[in-house]
């Protein structure tokens, strides 16, 4: 006969993963209860009740966190097991601090599916363990002496074999059960700590004050829930644990209090590893990607230098400044390369100084102004003629304003609809404690699925003509500035991208 703990639901939106995950684990003895939905998942589980879930994180319609969070609310006992595509480190933290009991990378692996469904196991078992043991101990000190001596022999071997440490003191706060699970956390031996040691010398300050608080009441607190804390062991160093406790009660007087820990510094070690691993990922794609597009500013330079050549061979002058505009050209993308890079990897404070808003708007529309009327798009202002003078980084506002508005003349650009007449607006607005700068166009626009990868690294829609680095390094220095940037767009329609600064007095006022 299947033990119940061997029962689990297996939810994932692919039905390939879910057949050959089911027969691994039919193989292994467990029944399986497929889903290949969330919604699907839930109505099995409430009416299965199965002791553990093993569920992908990203479907469609309800997500694996969100089915998570409904599973933990109908039974905070049952052991959910994530699983993570690559590179979703934040989904996966996430999902432990919602608890899940942990989780395992696609594709997913049979040792270490085994190994996650054997610690699912072991905590379930610790846990109803641990409930015995909790409502046993407390009805111990109510009955005779006899009864106590023969139930405290059967509660050791259970406090002994936990996995988890187990400190209880008496009403005094002192020690006087610490099993071999506390003694592996807190690197004490029982017989440095038994009797010798009270509650304040193990526990963290704030719960061991909790603790003495509720030593001096009458039954109004009952102790606290789990909660993840550091404890600080023999030699010195932090533990990071994940701990729960109660006092216990005989009638409405404290008789002690018992305090659960669980290690966690396995899961903080798998968690390092995995930021480490996401980290190296993310080095790999920007070198490769840094690789991809320096390959095209060589490709034209070396057709450049190509065409130079040649002119210089024929004595083509023509030539000559046609191949010298092409190295020019591909120089300034070196150049604009560089100044984003040293932009996004350096911290900097904004170099603040008295200017007018309009002045640097106006700068930008004069340089910008002859591309956009060379390709026929009409570049309005629309300045607020009471927009006076603050004190701001005009240099970082002038960067993040003339690539908002070369972003935005590169969208009509690249919007195939010629019928369209293309403008072209640059707006400035001084409010109470904002100045804000908009631009916008009604060119290409862009879907749902462009504007939530805009602030990503080396993410272009331009293809080989941008860095993928211009947005990325335009919101850092307005989120250096203490400001934000708004974007709304349409397909077909334009965009709309406003950035806003916290308005701050000008040094010196001026003279009236």
């Amino acid at each position: 006969m299947v033990m119940e703990m061997d029962k689990l639901l297996l939810v994932d939106d692919e039905e390939a993963i879910v057949r050959v995950l089911s027969i691994s684990l039919k193989s292994d003895g467990y029944t399986v209860i497929p889903a290949y939905s969330g919604k699907e998942g839930l109505d099995k589980f409430v009416k299965e009740f199965p002791p553990i879930v093993l569920t992908d994180l990203k479907m469609p319609g309800m997500s694996g966190l969100e089915l998570l969070r409904k599973i933990k609310e109908l039974n905070p006992d049952t052991e959910v097991i994530v699983i993570t595509g690559h590179g979703d480190m934040d989904s996966a933290i996430d999902a432990l601090r919602n608890g899940a009991s942990d989780f395992i990378n696609k594709p997913v692996r049979d040792e270490a599916l085994a190994v996650a469904l054997k610690r699912a196991k072991e905590k379930i078992r610790i846990r109803k363990q641990l409930m015995a043991y909790t409502t046993d101990l407390e009805h111990m000190c109510r009955i005779a002496t006899e009864e106590v001596r023969r139930k405290s022999e059967f509660q050791d071997k259970m406090i002994t074999s936990s996995n988890d440490g187990i400190v209880a003191t008496d009403e005094n706060g002192e020690i006087i059960i610490f099993n071999p699970g506390a003694e592996k956390i807190f690197g004490y031996s029982r017989f440095e700590v038994v009797r010798k040691m009270k509650l304040d010398d193990l526990y963290p300050a704030e719960i061991a004050e909790e603790f003495k608080q509720g030593f001096r009441r009458k039954r109004d607190k009952k102790g606290f829930g789990w909660q993840e804390a550091d404890i600080v062991g023999k030699d010195g160093n932090k533990v990071p644990t994940r701990l729960s406790g109660t006092l216990l009660y005989e009638k409405d007087e404290v008789i002690g209090s018992v305090g659960f820990f669980q290690d966690l510094r396995e899961i903080k070690r798998l968690q390092k590893e995995l930021v480490n691993s996401e980290r190296l990922a993310a080095i790999g794609q920007t070198v490769a990607q840094l690789a991809h597009y320096i390959k095209n500013i060589l490709t034209g330079l070396k057709g450049g230098t190509y065409i130079v050549n040649i002119g210089l061979d024929k004595n083509d002058t023509d030539k000559l400044r046609t191949g010298w505009n092409m190295v020019q050209r591909n120089v300034g993308r070196i150049s604009y390369l560089v100044m984003d890079l040293l932009t996004y990897s350096k911290e900097r404070e904004p170099e603040y100084q008295d200017c007018f808003p309009n002045d640097i708007a106006e700068d930008v529309c004069e340089l910008m102004e002859s591309r956009a009327t060379q390709n026929q798009i009409d570049f309005i202002r629309d300045f607020d003629p009471s927009a006076g003078k603050v004190c701001m980084d005009p240099n970082a506002v002038h960067r993040c304003l003339l690539n908002l508005v070369s972003n935005a003349i590169d969208a009509c650009l690249f919007d195939l609809n010629l019928e369209k007449k293309w403008q072209v607006r640059v707006k400035t607005k001084q409010m109470d404690n904002v100045i804000k700068f908009e631009v916008t166009d009604n060119g290409l626009g862009m879907s749902d699925e462009v504007k939530q990868k805009l602030f990503s690294a080396f993410f272009s829609t331009k293809g080989g003509k941008g860095t993928g680095l211009g947005l990325l390094v335009t919101q850092k220095l307005i989120q250096e500035h203490g400001g934000r940037i708004e974007v709304q767009s349409e397909p077909g329609k334009g965009s709309t991208f406003t950035m806003l600064f916290p308005y701050r007095k000008p040094e010196k006022e001026e003279l009236h």
